[in-house]
């Protein structure tokens, strides 16, 4: 495997990634600051479906952002899918998860100073030590071991699995990681739409 073979998954997700988040937390804060969040929060719709609608539209922006890097690169570079079920699945939870978490951020933010910082000290760098452009095999013991602390890093190293049938964690254990930040954001935003947090003036 060539460095840049190892290097495109990884470019592709982190793309997903910060496309999903930024789809959600732009929209949800632009609507705030406008004041037209008035006219999403008397449509006849449920919190649930305010929390879906907005996570579904994250992951389809997610989504063609991803497959974008992916076709515009496959002129460098061969990439075959070993295991495309485990590519869509991880493709599909992390957008949904950054999604979430854009949704989150966009809820308790005010201002945009507020969710750029969220992004620039939360999301991006938790992104650029997910593994996106080195193995965690590199590391010292101790950044390696901090490395499976990170959510992200368990979406970009699935995600790769899914192109060449390996991995530095089993791809179910990525997997269920991955599922239970999702729960857990997903939950915590239910909660905060459903009480009008930061949404009611």
């Amino acid at each position: 495997m060539t460095y840049v073979a190892f290097l495109i998954p990884g470019l592709a997700m982190m793309a997903m990634l910060q496309n999903a988040f930024a789809n959600s937390s732009s929209s949800l804060i632009q609507s705030k600051i406008t004041g037209n969040i008035v006219f999403i929060l008397l449509a006849p719709i449920s919190y649930a479906e305010f929390f879906c609608a907005y996570v579904a539209a994250s992951v389809a922006r997610g989504l063609a952002v991803g497959a974008g890097v992916l076709a515009f690169t496959a002129w460098f570079v061969d990439l075959r899918l070993e295991a495309p079920l485990w590519t869509l699945g991880f493709a599909l939870l992390g957008a949904a998860l950054l999604g979430a978490l854009g949704l989150l951020a966009g809820i308790v933010s005010e201002k945009i100073d507020q969710l750029a910082a969220f992004q620039n000290f939360v999301i991006l760098p938790l992104t650029m030590l997910s593994g996106v452009f080195y193995s965690i095999h590199s590391l010292p013991a101790f950044w390696r071991g901090l490395s499976h602390a990170n959510p992200f890093f368990y979406m970009i190293d699935g995600f790769r699995y899914g192109f060449f049938g390996a991995s530095d964690v089993a791809p179910g254990v990525s997997l269920g990681v991955v599922a239970i930040a999702f729960a857990a954001v997903a939950s915590l935003c239910l909660v905060l739409l459903r009480s009008g947090y930061k949404l009611r003036t």
